[in-house]
């Protein structure tokens, strides 16, 4: 049997932190990572055309690099195009947002949480959607100022002492709503996938005892119970990744070794149309 692929998209490339998640699960699988650079950000466009880009980039990945599966490593065409790149193709499909309200349902004892995420994704209000469908009542943040800062490489509390200032602000915040609402959370969800980088900084902002769910992981150990039943999904030398971008792929080659851990090699630009 030969290795199966799996492909991820994302509208940029801070998909590259749940990837590096899956390599860590299922490392014998093939990836095939498609960076939608030319057109984002997918925050700023109508539902209908991020449904457009996102069944485009999906199809992109499953005619023509032949990906068996599909995870949509996009918080943004997570909430808003999933039905639609689900119609696109036919192969299975899994977002970030449901592993992540998932995971805090296994891990809440109040059933209360706490997310952070980008202002499209709060607009959404996916992540309280799916929480709700677990029995959560949840509360989120746009928190618009951290995605900069990780692409600035400002992620090391100790170099960049303001993206940690940043974050308890937001966080004092948001706290401060739950309380108005009569809320106590236990755990917090980090709801967009740049936000890993800076696990470390939320797990020391929280209070004592909340729990940080990094929806990246979330959606490794999801995938990993659908398509790790595979055995070459498990075993192996090591996997092959191949990584494309609609554009910036100068960028991508730069910065995407800092999502991902590992150097992404030569990213290879693919038009994908207007």
């Amino acid at each position: 049997m030969t290795a199966p692929v799996i492909g991820v998209f994302d509208s940029g490339f801070g998909g590259l932190t749940v990837l590096k998640a899956l390599l860590r699960r299922m490392p014998g699988a093939e990836y095939a990572f498609l960076g939608d650079t030319a057109r984002l950000p997918y925050g700023s466009k109508s539902r209908r055309t991020i449904a457009r880009y996102a069944a485009e980039s999906a199809q992109f990945l499953v005619e023509r690099q032949h990906a068996e599966f599909l995870v949509i490593a996009c918080n943004t065409a997570s909430a808003l195009a999933l039905d639609a790149i689900r119609e696109a193709v036919d192969v299975p499909v899994l977002g970030v947002i449901e592993p992540g309200a998932g995971a805090a349902a296994a891990n809440s004892a109040t059933r209360d949480v706490l997310v952070m995420a980008t202002e499209a994704t709060v607009a959404s209000h996916a992540y309280a959607a799916a929480c709700r469908a677990h029995g959560l009542r949840a509360v989120e943040k746009a928190c618009p100022l951290l995605v900069p800062l990780v692409e600035e490489g400002w992620i090391d509390p100790a170099a960049h002492p303001v993206t940690a200032e940043v974050v308890r602000i937001y966080l004092r915040e948001l706290l401060a709503e739950a309380e108005a609402a009569g809320q106590s959370p236990d755990t917090l969800v980090l709801g967009c996938t740049h936000y890993p980088l800076l696990r470390a900084i939320f797990e020391s902002a929280v209070p004592s005892g909340m729990k940080v769910i990094d929806s990246a992981e979330a959606t490794a150990d999801e995938a990993a119970r659908r398509f790790g039943g595979i055995p070459d999904c498990v075993a192996g030398s090591g996997s092959k990744i191949r990584c494309f971008a609609t554009d910036s792929v100068e960028k991508f080659e730069r910065l995407g070794s800092r999502f991902l851990g590992l150097p992404v090699g030569r990213v290879e630009l693919v038009d994908l149309g207007g």
